[in-house]
């Protein structure tokens, strides 16, 4: 019994430590695409610490929601690593968890943090969080209709035991509904996360999104946001990799959890570098195209649910 505690806290503390590690490698591969020195792959780390020594100052007339949405948000994030499979044995959690339950968590992260930026009383930050709201509302529902793909296709709504289906069964993973949910997953991570150009901080028009929402934060406050937004990265590449892309070399026991780090570390390289050359290869998206990016995702995530019903492809 207490093997599973010691895996639950390698989990946890892996997904803790490791989450801005994998922030600082994708910058700094992203630097040297661009021919730049770049800053070293630690930078986050340097970052973190930063803004937890700096005073918070919280504007005047912002209300609770403001003040304490980010450290709730990050509470969120927190308990998602007991939810999340970056390991193929269960957590603590682990029979608790389904991908519905975790897409709502994540969903809700999204609205508090909109809700945190219009509580901010400041009209820049309301400006972004409406943008982020219109976009949200199109993303969203897209990571509920792939975990629900899932969930039909394996016949579980447990992501742990939708691995071990996945990995056991090469005509799951060969499925059509598979293929689709994959695509339409990818393409709601890479908008979510910033990786491609449809949101960008080097383009004012685009930054207004997500350092808007973040711009009246400082100190501790801006720690809690920005550390969940890094965990966040993590938990839904991770997710992509073990459940929908490649889902194989995952160790099982104590000695596994441990092991499982470097794979774990070792397969979001290879995904950065893709992600970072397909960055670097696609033209920037003005923001109001944004939405016919999102709405095709959300129906080539409608169309992995239709393929499985009407033609049982699983």
């Amino acid at each position: 019994m207490s093997g599973i505690f010691i895996e639950t806290a390698i989990q946890v503390a892996g997904i803790l430590l490791v989450s801005p590690l994998i922030a600082g490698i994708y910058q700094n591969i992203k630097a040297k695409t661009e021919f730049r020195k770049g800053f070293p792959i630690l930078q986050p780390y340097y970052d973190l610490l930063k803004f937890v020594r700096k005073e918070s100052i919280i504007s005047e007339g912002s209300g609770s929601i403001h003040m304490y949405g980010p450290m709730l948000v990050l509470c969120l994030m927190i308990l998602l690593a007991f939810l999340i499979p970056v390991q193929p044995n269960i957590t603590i959690f682990g029979p608790l968890a389904d991908f519905l339950g975790g897409a709502m968590l994540f969903t809700l992260a999204s609205v508090l943090t909109i809700l945190a930026a219009m509580d901010s009383r400041s009209n820049f930050s309301a400006m972004s969080a409406g943008r982020s709201a219109l976009f949200s509302a199109l993303a969203e529902p897209t990571l509920i209709v792939v975990f629900f793909a899932i969930a039909i296709e394996t016949g579980t709504n447990n992501p742990y035991i939708a691995i071990s289906l996945i990995t056991s069964h090469s005509s799951l993973y060969l499925s059509l509904t598979h293929i689709f949910a994959t695509l339409a997953f990818f393409m709601f991570f890479i908008f979510e996360t910033g990786k491609l150009p449809v949101e960008g901080e080097s383009l004012a028009e685009l930054g207004m999104i997500d350092e808007g929402r973040t711009f009246e934060y400082g100190g501790k406050q801006l720690f809690y946001i920005r550390y969940a937004s890094i965990i966040k990265q993590y938990l839904l590449g991770s997710l992509f990799l073990n459940v929908f892309i490649f889902p194989w070399f995952l160790q099982s026991g104590i000695i596994g959890s441990l092991e499982d780090i470097p794979i774990m570390i070792g397969k979001w390289i290879i995904f950065l570098v893709f992600l970072v050359l397909l960055e670097q290869s696609i033209a920037k998206i003005r923001i109001f195209k944004i939405t016919d990016y999102l709405s095709l995702s959300f129906i080539l995530s409608i169309l992995s649910i239709i393929l499985f019903v009407v033609g049982g492809f699983s």
